[in-house]
């Protein structure tokens, strides 16, 4: 705790010295003059954030003042002296503008500048091509978004590719996620829940090709809005469609080493409707590697057994995910929306050459040999309906969400087990487990802003969740006849009703304070079709508080402080009964009777611009009661059995640090530091399984773009991801790097790409140990990674800008399973007044453009001198 204090102690003084720098052009007298306006696109009536307001005295020029526009375009002189001011206005792409003889009375109104337009520069768009693209990483108020378009390496691999290079986020090879250290995520994509994330959030992330990701989000301080499951946070990941009016045709395809994808996607606009169609398949191959084991075990009478094993491994993937999307407005103030996704994973996993050599005082006991595959297909479809109505009043509105989300899936294996002298099959063993999970959400949603710097949310939800499990253990002689051993179904029904209650207010002082609570009522039945397995049903309620408090400075650095509680319930992963024994010395098998787990965090944040480059570093702590752990005992002499438990406490200290560096408009760096103190203790009192551990993590990533010019750019990245501390052990670290070229075609409808990844060495080593007073293991897992891609894209079509796109595409989303393992961002509006609050639903801020030089530029944009009743109302 002390480290943590320290690290909120350094920030806070950082904080307060950046506070008392005060310009020396800012007027020390306090009045109640205020100027007011906001800054657009005069072509698309878009917001231009983030540009540049000069005040100074019309009689003599002199600066008395600046601002910076905010995500809205929005800007606000407070505590202006009586007179008469000029305003300059500039951004980058844009025409300087000045606007004459504001006339400023502290005895009267504010100055209310309405709706001011900046006109693309003529002269800028002549001498330049202006490359209008958005920051690889943005930092938000109550998130950190990666906009994986951006990235040109991004081709040709899924979602898990993706994640890696996302801040605070971390992935190993078997594509597990966690966000600081902590597993314990709910993953949404496009906002809303699907049930290909309900099991095995590393299973689904294989599901979606990273060709069709647009974004990634991480909410680290979710607010009463969201579900109160994912005690670490949300990862929302926002998939590419089409906004605009007009039609589009686009196709993307990549081969390579270990992987081949193809999409194909179609959309089209006009006036009141929009439809979209298509889908992308990816397929893995030649992903080979092998492993070895090597455990100690002690029996009744304390004598040790030494067990080694050792197998080739290989995988085969067929992946796919397939969207039809439908919207409509129906007048100015409703509009509806459907869509209908499927998606499918074919997963397959051989061991070759399993062999098992068991020794006691040195003496070789017993050997076998076998062969294991593992088939885990999958099969998803979401089909969700939303309604909006919006009030005549600004930013009042009313939603109906609705979701209804189905998952097939089998997972199997199979052992061909060899004969005494290993010369010829004699048997077989294998586990059939079929698996459904049901979800039906309703959610409605009502917001309503309470004069100009207040905000007031209120709604409800109601999941309907069904999951079966049937399972079933079958043997047969070398003549392959099956007979069954076992079998039994495992049902579970949970049903969630919610309510949440939020408030935001922003005041004049650019401080914006958001806070909620939300209530969760959970009922659970469950019961198996064998009645020697006991049915049971529960009930719990939980009451979970959120505050986000954030303040912006007027160099437009922004400090935050966040504090939130949230559940974690168990998954399918963690609750099915049946046995996993495709390596049948390492067993794990699910428990039904878990309880959800309670976390609490508390974060703080600071963000800063330092000339052509912004850092943000952000602390946390994160205390976990009543965790889900996982504990491993002994089977018989020489079975390691994993389980589940609601055992021990999870405690995290840590902060984060990231960078961007615009070196020039051609070269781009970014890189970022996560780390976090881990103490882990399953406080059981007795001494054979008790347990704790402790231990620094870490996980460094970097990333790099150039763009030569004539179309072509280079980028690389890397990510090493240190040792992680678990209960009873520790997983080893590795690390993984690629670089990419690309080549824009035809005017930029079309790329072609090369990419190169882990091209210095062939493989990938990781080692694990295990320790605890009854047993130890050893392991190491090699993977063959080295990987070459080519990749192609190419779009047709005619497209226009539409002027109705602004409105907030909802969804419903269910953020509520531990698993393993139209923005995205949460709708709800920001008050229309005062400084910004938490960001929700907003156009993303545009970015400094990248300017490749033409022919000669050496004209400066014009500027443009205007009257405050020049101005458009």
């Amino acid at each position: 705790m002390k480290k943590i204090i320290f690290l909120f102690a350094m920030l806070s003084s950082l904080v307060i010295a950046q506070a008392q720098v005060v310009s020396p052009t800012t007027p020390a007298k306090k009045n109640n003059g205020r100027i007011t306006g906001i800054l657009t696109d005069s072509k698309d009536l878009q917001p231009v954030s983030y540009a540049s307001i000069i005040l100074a005295r019309a009689s003599t020029g002199q600066s008395v003042a600046g601002a910076v526009a905010d995500d809205k375009g929005k800007f606000t002189f407070a505590n202006i002296d009586s007179g008469t001011y000029q305003l300059t206005l500039s951004f980058m792409g844009y025409e300087t503008k000045i606007i004459q003889n504001i006339q400023v009375n502290t005895n009267e109104a504010e100055v209310q500048l309405g709706t001011i337009q900046l006109i693309p520069g003529a002269n800028v768009l002549k001498e330049v091509t202006i490359v209008a693209q958005r920051a690889l990483i943005e930092e938000k108020v109550d998130r950190t978004v990666y906009n994986a378009e951006n990235d040109i390496s991004n081709r040709g691999g899924d979602a898990t590719d993706v994640l890696r290079k996302v801040p605070m986020l971390s992935v190993d090879l078997d594509g597990n996620v966690s966000m600081r250290g902590s597993q314990n995520i709910r993953v949404l994509i496009n906002n809303r829940p699907s049930t290909i994330t309900s099991g095995s959030i590393a299973d689904a992330m294989k599901q979606i090709p990273s060709d069709m990701i647009k974004s990634v989000e991480v909410i680290t301080s979710p607010s009463a809005k969201y579900d109160a499951e994912g005690s670490a946070g949300i990862i929302n990941i926002i998939t590419k469609k089409n906004t605009l009016q007009g039609g589009s045709l686009s196709i993307d395809a990549a081969a390579g080493l270990r992987g081949s994808s193809l999409g194909l996607n179609g959309s089209y606009k006009a006036g009141k409707m929009g439809f979209s169609l298509g889908g992308r398949g990816r397929a893995g191959y030649n992903t080979t590697g092998s492993f070895q084991n090597s455990q100690i075990t002690k029996n009744s009478v304390s004598e040790e057994i030494v067990t080694n094993q050792e197998a080739t491994t290989n995988n085969n993937m067929l992946m796919g995910r397939y969207t039809f999307g439908w919207d409509y407005d129906i007048n100015k103030n409703n509009y509806i929306s459907s869509s209908v996704e499927y998606g499918l994973r074919n997963f397959n996993t051989y061991q070759n050459g399993f062999l098992i050599e068991n020794f006691r005082s040195n003496s070789l006991m017993s050997s076998s040999l076998r062969d294991a595959e593992v088939k885990d297909n999958s099969g998803t479809v979401d089909v969700n309906f939303n309604y909006t109505h919006l009030f005549n009043k600004p930013q009042q509105e009313l939603s109906l969400l609705t979701l209804i989300s189905k998952n097939n899936r089998t997972n199997n294996f199979q052992n061909a087990i060899y004969n005494n002298d290993q010369s010829a099959i004699d048997s077989y063993f294998k586990n059939i487990n079929e698996s459904a999970n049901l979800e039906t959400t309703v959610q409605l949603d009502y917001q309503n802003p309470i004069g100009k710097t207040q905000m007031i949310e209120f709604g409800a939800k109601q999941i309907l969740r069904r999951v079966s499990s049937d399972y079933q253990n079958l043997r047969a002689d070398a003549s392959n006849a099956y007979n069954a051993v076992f079998a039994n179904a495992f049902n579970y029904d949970q049903n969630i009703t919610a309510g949440y209650l939020s408030y935001t207010l922003s005041t004049p002082s650019k401080y914006s304070f958001k806070t909620g609570v939300r209530y969760e009522y959970t009922t659970v039945d469950a019961a198996y079709d064998n009645a020697a397995n006991t049915a049971f049903n529960l009930s719990y309620g939980a009451l979970v508080p959120s505050i986000n408090i954030s303040k912006r400075m007027a160099s437009g650095n922004t400090l935050k402080l966040s504090y939130n509680r949230r559940l974690q319930r168990p998954s399918l992963q963690f609750l099915n009964p049946n046995i996993q024994a495709a390596n049948p010395l390492n067993i794990t098998v699910g428990n039904p009777n878990l309880d959800p787990e309670y976390t609490n965090n508390l974060e703080l944040g600071y963000s800063t611009f330092i000339k052509n480059s912004s850092l943000s570093v952000s602390a946390f702590a994160r205390n976990t009661n009543n965790s889900i752990q996982s504990i491993r005992d002994l089977a018989g002499a020489d079975t390691i059995r994993t389980s589940y438990a609601n055992i021990g406490q999870e405690n995290a200290y840590g902060m984060s640090v990231f960078s961007s560096i615009n070196i020039s408009n051609k070269l781009t760096l970014n890189g970022g530091v996560d780390t976090y103190y881990a103490v882990l203790d399953n406080k059981v009192s007795d001494p054979v399984y008790n347990a704790s551990n402790a231990g620094l993590v870490f996980n460094i990533r970097a990333m790099g773009s150039y763009r030569v010019g004539n179309g072509w750019s280079f980028e690389s990245f890397g990510f090493y991801r240190g040792g992680q501390v678990q209960l009873q052990g520790t997983q080893g670290g590795f690390g993984v790097y690629s670089l990419n070229l690309r080549k824009d075609v035809d005017q930029g409808r079309g790329t072609i790409g090369l990419g190169a990844e882990n091209f210095l060495g062939k493989s990938i080593t990781i080692k694990n140990a295990l320790n605890t007073s009854v047993l130890s293991q050893s392991s190491t897992d090699v993977r063959n990674n080295l990987s070459f891609r080519f990749a192609f894209s190419y779009r047709i079509g005619k497209i226009t800008n539409g002027q109705d796109n602004q409105r907030r595409k909802k969804s419903v989303k269910n953020d509520d399973l531990k698993g393993t393992g139209d923005t995205g961002q949460e709708s709800g509006g920001t008050p229309l007044g005062g400084a910004p609050a938490p960001a929700e639903g907003q156009r993303p801020k545009p970015q400094s453009p990248v300017l490749k030089p033409a022919q000669d530029s050496t004209k400066s944009p014009k500027k443009e001198e205007v009257k405050p009743g020049d101005l458009k109302k």
